[in-house]
C-alpha cells in the first residue's frame, strides 16, 4: 500500500494533526495503519502520539491510540510535559543559559523548557551576582540557595496543573528590577501571531516578562512552529531570538531571520545545523 500523504509534503506538526483528526473521527488509531498512511516508520508515528498525548487529545494504547473522554481537552500535566523531546529540551537549555552572563537579571516562565536553562546554569559554579525572576515553583526550588543566584518569586494564584504562580499580583516586581533577558516557552510559535500559550492566565504573566526585558528569547522545538493556540503574548517582531532544535522548518527559519531575529538551531533533532545565534554583547 502506498502512502495517502506524500512524505516530503507533510512536516511533523501538519502529521500530528491529522493524527488528531483521525482519532478524534473514528475514536481509536493503530500505529502500523498510520505508519502506512503516512510513509513514515512505526517509531516515528509513536513520537506524534506522544506528543498528541502530551496536548491532551489523544490517550497512547498498546499498539495505537484512542480520543480522550470527555469533549474537554485539560491542560496536561507538567511532568507529562517534561518527558517530551528531553532530548531537544537539554540542548536547547544549554543554549539559552550560554547566553546569561554574570550580573544579569533573567526571568524565566513556567515552561518545561524554561527548567532545562535553570539546571543549565545551576551547573555553572562561577556565579557571582545573578538574579532570577520566575513564576514557576519548580525552577525556583531547582536554583533556591545556589551560591551567587538570587531567586524572586512572582506572587499569584498556584497553578497545579503547570506547577506555576499567575495572577496579577506579580507585576509589582517589574517595576522593581531591570530585565536584561527573558525566556520563555510557547505552545505555538507563527510568523503572523508570535508565541502564544493555550492558557490566558499564563499568557497573562509571560506579556508582563515580555514587556519588561531587553531581549526576549523564545525556547520552542520544532512541534510548536506553524502552531498557534488561543492567547498571544508575544509579537514577532518582539523576539530577539528563537532557540529550537534541527527540524525546525526551514521556509520559517529563512523568514524570521530575513526579519533580523536569529535562530540557534541545536542537536537534538534529526539534522544538527551549526548555531546562527550568537552571544551578544
Amino acid at each position: 500500500m502506498k502512502p495517502t500523504f506524500p512524505l516530503e509534503a507533510v512536516f511533523a506538526p501538519e502529521r500530528q494533526e491529522r493524527i488528531a483528526q483521525l482519532v478524534t473521527n473514528a475514536g481509536r488509531v493503530r500505529v502500523t495503519d498510520l505508519a502506512i498512511q503516512f510513509g513514515v516508520s512505526p517509531v516515528t508515528i509513536r513520537k506524534d502520539l506522544l506528543v498528541l498525548e502530551g496536548e491532551a487529545r489523544v490517550l497512547r494504547t498498546h499498539g495505537g491510540a484512542i480520543a480522550p473522554r470527555g469533549s474537554t481537552r485539560p491542560e496536561p500535566a507538567f511532568e507529562v510535559r517534561e518527558r517530551l523531546h528531553r532530548d531537544e529540551k537539554r540542548s536547547i537549555g544549554a543554549a539559552a543559559a550560554a547566553l546569561v552572563v554574570d550580573g544579569d537579571s533573567i526571568v524565566f516562565d513556567a515552561s518545561t523548557t524554561a527548567l532545562y536553562v535553570a539546571r543549565h546554569l545551576k551547573d555553572r559554579s562561577s556565579w557571582h551576582q545573578l538574579t532570577v525572576i520566575t513564576n514557576s515553583i519548580r525552577i525556583a526550588l531547582e536554583l533556591a540557595g545556589h551560591p551567587g543566584i538570587t531567586v524572586l518569586m512572582l506572587g499569584g494564584r498556584v497553578r497545579a496543573e503547570a506547577l506555576s504562580v499567575v495572577g496579577p499580583l506579580g507585576d509589582g516586581v517589574f517595576r522593581r528590577v531591570n530585565v536584561q533577558k527573558a525566556f520563555v516557552g510557547a505552545v505555538g510559535l507563527t510568523i503572523e501571531t508570535g508565541l502564544t500559550d493555550a492558557m490566558e492566565e499564563e499568557a497573562q504573566i509571560k506579556r508582563s516578562m515580555v514587556a519588561a526585558a531587553r531581549e526576549v528569547y523564545a525556547l520552542v522545538d520544532h512541534t510548536k512552529w506553524g502552531r498557534m493556540a488561543s492567547a498571544s503574548f508575544c509579537r514577532t517582531d518582539r523576539i530577539t531570538g528563537v532557540i529550537t532544535d534541527g527540524e525546525a522548518p526551514p521556509e520559517m527559519v529563512a523568514r524570521l531571520e530575513a526579519m533580523g531575529i536569529r535562530v540557534n538551531q541545536v542537536p537534538g533533532g534529526k539534522s544538527e545545523p551549526a548555531s546562527r545565534l550568537e552571544q551578544p554583547q
